[in-house]
């Protein structure tokens, strides 16, 4: 998930690395007194009403507050805990899918039972972006996407994050960049030809700050590939300190080949002398850009640091005060 942040922490730094920094009550959890109950997955034929994919992708009003967290949303627990917390409940839960493994249409189910976006970062390990391409996983990925349209319910996805860093198979010391924008076409042509037409698809780049010299562009697979760019980039201790040091140049560089809209896909605040002001930098960067559509907490204690919001009240507080007054995308409304 981030075996990445050790290893390059050494080489690189905690700063370079992760670059940097009406209340709504949880839910009542799904099941009969269980918040873990499992919600059947939507039956293709099921008579509800489908929320259309087009207007979570470009929502009227509102940003997304997403999570991921410890074993959710296989289990709501943690997020219950933490929107308890912060005293808002996020609307978009995110998850870690390991490459060969089903779509869990049990967790995307209780995510949409709670009132969030299921969002599914999906890590091609055990194989390569050209095996893809070529199509040595097209039976997996077929059978992944049927699942998908048969939940019927808006998914994100994303394929291959971070792609542009070294501390991924499918990143930069192991895969050209050719080969990343075959396999994702590739992976999105198969989804296409098997009416998974409900997704909504992230591309994923980590924050330039760390490799410079890395172009973006030659990673990108095209404008009708893709529905957000997904940004992925901390506020540490040392390093930038605001929503325009850490994400700005990075955004600059996508606005010269789309004008897609942006999501934060993976940020938290480390503990520290700044962390209210970073905190408070990343919540009015999020809400003041129209062209980004939300954050995404990364809700772990991790490789020796806490990103965790339950225990850490110096980035809590202000983080519950930030998001009281931020709008969130009212799921299936």
């Amino acid at each position: 998930m981030k075996a990445h942040v050790a290893r390059v922490l050494g080489a690189l730094g905690l700063a370079a690395v992760i670059a940097g920094c009406g209340l709504r009550a949880p839910a009542p959890a799904p099941g009969a007194g269980n918040p873990d109950a499992v919600q059947p997955a939507p039956s293709p034929g099921a008579a509800r009403t489908v929320v259309p994919v087009s207007a979570l992708i470009s929502p009227k009003r509102g940003k997304f507050f997403g999570l991921e967290a410890d074993h959710a949303p296989d289990s709501l627990t943690p997020v219950i805990a933490a929107a308890a917390s912060l005293g808002r409940q996020p609307d978009l839960l995110g998850q870690y899918v390991a490459w060969k493994s089903s779509f869990d249409a049990a967790a995307a189910a209780r995510s949409w039972s709670y009132g969030a976006l299921y969002y599914a970062a999906w890590e091609p390990y055990g194989t390569t972006e050209q095996a893809i391409a070529d199509g040595g996983s097209d039976a997996y990925i077929t059978r992944f996407a049927r699942a998908v349209r048969n939940f019927r319910e808006p998914v994100a996805i994303s394929f291959g994050h971070e792609m542009n860093g070294n501390w991924y198979p499918w990143g930069t010391e192991q895969t050209p960049a050719s080969a990343f924008v075959a396999a994702w076409r590739h992976v999105h042509g198969l989804f296409t030809r098997a009416g998974a037409g409900n997704v909504i698809w992230i591309w994923n780049p980590n924050i330039i700050n760390p490799m410079p010299d890395v172009q973006l562009r030659p990673y990108w697979p095209g404008r009708s590939y893709v529905n957000w760019v997904g940004l992925t980039g901390y506020f540490a201790t040392t390093g930038p300190h605001t929503f325009a040091s850490v994400y700005g140049p990075t955004m600059t560089e996508i606005r010269r080949f789309t004008s897609d809209p942006f999501i934060i896909a993976e940020t938290a605040v480390e503990t520290g002398p700044n962390a209210i002001a970073c905190v408070n930098s990343l919540v009015n960067g999020v809400e003041r850009h129209a062209s980004v559509v939300g954050l995404v907490w990364f809700d772990f204690n991790k490789d020796g640091v806490d990103w965790t919001v339950e225990d850490r009240p110096d980035v809590r507080a202000p983080l519950a005060s930030a998001l009281a007054g931020l709008p969130l995308v009212s799921i299936g409304a």
